[in-house]
């Protein structure tokens, strides 16, 4: 009943919300999608990356040069963009996990490639180059899905519906032999050999997946903003936001990234423009909210939110993939 009285507020939220509501339930839904991406990669796997912008930023210029410069339509050039963030992907699980690179290492090999991207991209004219890379903002008064062009409206659905479908591909892929794999992998690497599991194999798969999913979430991110730079779509801190609703929310859970990407965005947006209604012009200060958040959950809630909240409303299963004890 909760669930479907969520449903529904959801689907009617762009009726009655004002553009300022509307833009952060937008916002809300990309990370929970993005967040949702690297769950995979980290919360089912076990594999850190702090440089998932890397595929964010790629996926983005993939599809909207295309469209720029060739007039490919979005849709089409959404395969591309996965695609190529999948390559990328792959050459650094390969270079990783061949290696046997794990742990911190791998995390920082990952950050290292988001920002040798960024530099490359900061001198590829082509897009740009450091000047950025815009889209033609068409009229938003009507809606064209194909191009991507319309109202924040569609937009909000889209996300909606991205967001929807990457939820339950995830609890798909969980009930999959794959998805016991990798939370054995996730647990006790070692162990998980010794019984047989080709670590190699389904690590690579996660890093596979996990990226081509991100890609869509930089394809969004061009189309909506019309707008690319390299110093901010590869920063570490876009990373970083990308993690934080996982981590606070539940990492290894299926709704830990959704929460937890509601909470940030809603709590940030607020907290800004609380401040801006007071008069103070505070800088950094959503910076300095999500180290809170984070330092607090970590202290208070070191599984997340979404448990927690589980544990209290009778509704934990002991299959969602998250990690117990």
């Amino acid at each position: 009943m909760l669930l479907a009285l969520l449903v529904a507020g959801l689907l009617v939220l762009p009726l009655f919300a004002n553009p300022y509501i509307l833009s952060v339930a937008i916002l809300a839904l990309y990370f929970a999608f993005a967040g949702q991406a690297w769950n995979v990669m980290m919360g089912f796997c076990g594999q850190l990356s702090l440089g998932h912008s890397l595929y964010v930023g790629v996926g983005g210029y993939a599809a909207a040069a295309l469209f720029v410069h060739f007039g490919v339509p979005p849709w089409i050039g959404v395969w591309a963009a996965v695609a190529l963030c999948m390559a990328m992907g792959a050459a650094i699980g390969f270079l990783a996990f061949r290696f046997e690179i794990g742990g911190v290492y791998f995390a920082l090999l990952t950050i290292a490639f988001a920002e040798f991207t960024r530099i490359g991209f900061d001198h590829f004219q082509w897009v740009g180059g450091s000047g950025g890379f815009f889209l033609p903002v068409a009229q938003r008064q009507f809606n064209d899905v194909l191009a991507l062009r319309g109202s924040p409206a569609m937009f909000y659905y889209l996300m909606l519906a991205m967001t929807a479908l990457a939820l339950a591909f995830c609890a798909w892929l969980l009930q999959t032999r794959v998805g016991y794999y990798w939370q054995a992998i996730r647990e006790d690497q070692e162990a998980a050999q010794s019984l047989g599991i080709n670590t190699f194999r389904y690590k690579m798969l996660a890093v596979l997946i996990s990226s081509g999913m991100t890609a869509l979430s930089g394809v969004f991110f061009a189309f909506y903003y019309n707008n690319l730079f390299p110093e901010q779509i590869f920063n570490m801190g876009r990373s970083i936001e990308i993690i934080l609703g996982p981590i606070i929310g539940g990492i290894g859970t299926l709704f830990g990234p959704i929460l937890g990407a509601a909470v940030l965005a809603v709590l940030a947006d607020g907290i800004t423009e609380l401040l801006a209604i007071l008069g103070f012009e505070m800088p950094g200060i959503k910076q300095v909210f999500y180290g809170l958040c984070m330092l607090l959950a970590v202290v208070f809630l070191p599984s997340g939110i979404w448990p927690a909240a589980a544990r209290r409303l009778g509704l934990e299963r002991r299959d969602d993939g998250a990690p117990h004890g």
